[in-house]
This record gives C-alpha cells, structure tokens and sequence, in this order.
C-alpha cells in the first residue's frame, strides 16, 4: 500500500513510532486540540509582504543583509503551486509512496534554489530553537532535488517574535535570520525509517509519549 508523507506527518514519526504506525496503517489518530488562527494570519500576511518586495525585484528589510548575494524565486506560478498545501513540491518512488511538501518562500543564487521559511513565536529564540526544524528543510530540498533543481547546501530560517507596542498600537516584531546547513543523506534516512516502521509490525511507543500513556490508561479502566 502506498503512504502519502509530508514534513509535518514525518515528523510524528520522532515523536512517537507507535503513534505513527497507527495513524497511517490503522487511520488512528491523535486527538486535535484548537489550532491558534494567528500563526495561520501571520503566514497569509508575511507572504503578501514579500512578494510585494519581488515585484520590485527588492529585498524586504528583514533579507538586507543578503543584498546583492540572493534574489527572491521570480516565478509566481511556480511559486503558488510550491506554496498550496494541496498541492506543493512532489516526489513519486517507486513504489508509489508520494513525498510532498509546501514551502514559504524560495530565494535564487545564480542557477541555484535556497530554501526561506518564516516562523512565528512569542519569545526571542533559545541556542537550539532553529535546530528542531531540521528535518523539515532536509526535506524540502530534497524534494527540489528530486524534481531537477539545484539547490545550495544551505537554507534560511526567518523568526518573527513581538518585541513591542508602538503608542498607535501598532506591535512591533523582531526578526532572526538564521542560515541553516542541510542535509540530503538525513532526508532520505528520514523517508528510509518511515517506509520501514510502516512495512513491519505496530512499534512500541516512545516513553514520553502522553497520547499512548493516556491510551493505556484508558485501557485499563475498562479492564
């Protein structure tokens, strides 16, 4: 049977192997809480602000520093087919399983593609915060990769976190600018250990694993 993945789905799968396994072979999944709809507005917002920028063919002030180094990805049509949830960057093996993802914005350096995400906190950045979005641009390039681009050995990282409110109430936001170095090798190992804990029996879950702890729990009451 073929598996439809994306970064986030992935991403269950370090979690919690078990939680994963059930989710794609048994269509069990964890309960949703309320998804916050500002990360959502901030999104739909940061994206018009830059392609406002690549329509002048400018930099936003939050990419000065890399003036005369990158360029924003010029092409709108590519751009908004890489960018819909629906339908995003695609990769096929095989054996059918379909690899996609859904990026926020690419920047160009010669003939090569750099991969620009956007995320959206509450607090400055801890020494290991960029570091939990590894993976996720791991696999974003390989998935250029995959579809015959080039891409550079590196991608960025642009954090929005409130810093102040102006005395028109206008909030203030601070941006970091972090240049991550990728990885293919981790993204095919990524894809590697998800096909194979899909293909063999349910996994024991992970020890920190709140949703199985609960499950189990729940199991023994109406024991």
């Amino acid at each position: 049977m073929p598996y439809k993945f994306s970064p986030s789905s992935l991403s269950l799968l370090k979690e919690c192997p078990r939680c994963f396994w059930l989710q794609f072979n048994k269509g069990i999944k964890r309960p949703e809480g309320i998804f916050p709809s500002l990360p959502s507005g901030m999104d739909r917002i940061l994206k018009a602000h830059f392609d406002s920028f690549r329509d002048k063919e400018e930099l936003p002030p939050e990419l000065q520093e890399l003036n005369g180094e990158v360029k924003l990805f010029d092409n709108k049509e590519l751009l908004e087919e890489w960018r819909n949830n629906r339908k995003g960057i695609k990769w096929e093996d095989k054996e059918g399983n379909l690899f996609k993802g859904a990026v926020d914005n690419i920047l160009k350096k010669g003939n090569k593609l750099i991969v620009l995400d956007y995320k959206t906190r509450g607090f400055p950045l801890k020494d290991d915060t960029h570091e939990h979005y590894q993976d996720q641009l791991d696999i974003y390039n390989l998935l250029l990769r995959k579809n015959s681009y080039e891409t550079e050995d590196y991608s960025y990282l642009l954090f929005y976190h409130p810093d102040k409110v102006n005395g028109n109430g206008d909030v203030v936001f601070n941006t970091d600018l972090i240049k991550m170095k990728i990885s293919i090798k981790n993204a095919e190992k990524i894809f590697k250990d998800a096909l194979g804990v899909l293909k063999g029996d349910i996994p024991e879950c992970a020890e920190d694993c709140k949703y199985c702890e609960w499950s189990n729990e729940n199991q023994k009451l109406r024991q």
